[in-house]
């Protein structure tokens, strides 16, 4: 259609001609309201905004004790997968209690059972730490 009829069809119809790819041979238009374009343009890169932030990953925590059991352990651990398959990366945190302090290897034991617990799909950021009452570590997806 010839620019001419185009405006013309777009001033009958009470509509704007918008130009969609300016580089094109000839040159593409469309016939719309440019006021409900320009709405619905908004509202498609407020989406793309919400979805960009959605997809950076949280750091979520997992706190458990030394006396956990085993029951309560797998629980946990399968929270855990959770949140990695949903691409968050996890700090794991062993909690020392009162005198739980003197025995920091248990610590240790429990934090290996956790890691080989969740298995190949977990690699460990970094070494554990202890923080104060706190032996810590983060895992993310592999």
């Amino acid at each position: 259609m010839s620019s001419r009829d185009a405006q013309l069809l777009a001033k009958k119809q009470g509509v704007d001609l918008v130009e969609i790819a300016a580089n094109a041979n000839p040159p593409v238009v469309k016939i719309i309201d440019w006021g409900k374009y320009q709405y619905q343009k908004m509202k498609e890169e407020a989406k793309n905004r919400k979805k960009a932030r959605e997809r950076q990953s949280e750091l979520k925590q997992m706190k458990i004790g030394l006396k956990i059991s085993d029951n309560d352990l797998n629980i946990k651990v399968r929270k855990m997968r959770g949140f990695l398959d949903d691409g968050d990366r996890v700090k794991i945190m062993i909690v020392f209690r009162g005198r739980e302090m003197a025995h920091k290897e248990i610590g240790n034991e429990l934090l290996k059972k956790v890691l080989s617990l969740l298995g190949e799909d977990a690699v460990v950021e970094g070494k554990a730490q202890m923080n104060g009452r706190n032996l810590s570590v983060q895992v993310r997806r592999k």
